[in-house]
């Protein structure tokens, strides 16, 4: 039996209302048989005019191939800065870097988006296949045959998407994450040359593709940590390098002092050598003076004895 229009459309709107993914016209049809694929599409085009008419705090959006409740862009930023206040778990500069470059030049592999941001990305890329914003779809067919990265559902669903080929011009991308990208980064994706992706992606087999995120991610891993391992080891040739360097530091610094303690040594030597022979130039001097004053005395006397003994024999005579 046929629903009443009011009825089919509260139903509609309580699917939608708790629905944590867009929903599908296909599906909607499936759950409400008897009401046909024109009814549904009725009813949703209703909703969303009614939404745009009231202008209340949530819109009905196409997005991702499906259809969802979504907040209108007016309250951005006080959504924004009620969730920054309640510690949601947004995506970093860096992640939303990559994620530039994933969705406009996918496929991609993680050392091509390295090169483009000229950093080391794997980390950021292994964090984006856990927030399932990206997927692995295939292998590029080249030595080492390296992951190739495109983007998923849930990143048409976080930027409200309906699909791949709605994504704004690269210059306005910085609007739509609600972010402003570096004019540098948006030249490097600009500019990068994907011809070699192009023939390259090789499919992966059903079983593979099950466990292809997270063999990826465990491989993002390894390499993380061979490069964490490369810097440590880096960082230890540095410390023994300044080890060593203050170490013939301080052997110069000993041999130095040595030196300056053999000069003092020396110049004390010189100075002692000095005063010892001024001491004896002068004891000499003293002597020589002392001779001359004996000599001198023992010389007046022999005068004045030879004075009294002419006084003596002048006496004499006179008797």
């Amino acid at each position: 039996m046929a629903m009443e229009p009011a009825e089919l459309r509260a139903a509609i709107e309580a699917i939608l209302f708790v629905s944590t993914d867009p929903v599908r016209v296909d599906d909607l049809v499936e759950a409400f048989a008897e009401e046909g694929k024109d009814a549904i599409i009725t009813q949703l085009d209703d909703i969303k005019r009614g939404l745009e008419t009231t202008v209340g705090g949530f819109m009905l959006e196409q997005t991702a191939g499906g259809w969802r409740f979504a907040t209108r862009a007016e309250h951005d930023p006080v959504l924004k800065k009620y969730f920054a206040k309640k510690g949601e778990n947004r995506l970093s500069l860096a992640a939303l870097e990559t994620l530039a470059i994933v969705a406009y030049r996918q496929p991609i592999t993680a050392p091509e988006i390295s090169e483009i941001r000229g950093v080391n990305s794997t980390g950021v890329v292994r964090t984006l296949l856990e927030r399932r914003m990206i997927r692995v779809a295939g292998r590029k067919n080249v030595v080492g045959s390296p992951f190739l990265y495109r983007t998923t559902k849930e990143f048409l669903v976080h930027f409200g998407l309906n699909d791949i080929r709605d994504l704004p011009r690269l210059e306005e991308f910085g609007d739509l994450i609600g972010e402003s990208l570096g004019d540098d980064v948006v030249a490097a994706i600009a500019n990068a040359d994907d011809s070699q992706t192009q023939g390259m992606e090789v499919p992966l087999g059903a079983d593979e593709m099950l466990t292809a995120n997270e063999r990826a991610a465990e491989e993002l891993a390894r390499e993380d940590a061979g490069e964490a391992g490369e810097a440590s080891s880096d960082d230890g040739a540095v410390d023994d390098d300044a080890d060593a360097n203050d170490a013939s530091d301080d052997v110069a610094d000993d041999a130095a002092d040595e030196a300056i303690d053999v000069t003092d040594a020396a110049q004390d030597d010189a100075v002692l050598d000095t005063n010892v022979g001024m001491n004896d130039e002068a004891d000499n001097a003293t002597k020589e003076e002392s001779r001359d004053i004996n000599t001198s005395s023992d010389d007046v006397a022999d005068e004045a004895g030879a004075t009294f003994e002419v006084e003596s024999d002048d006496r004499e005579a006179k008797e």
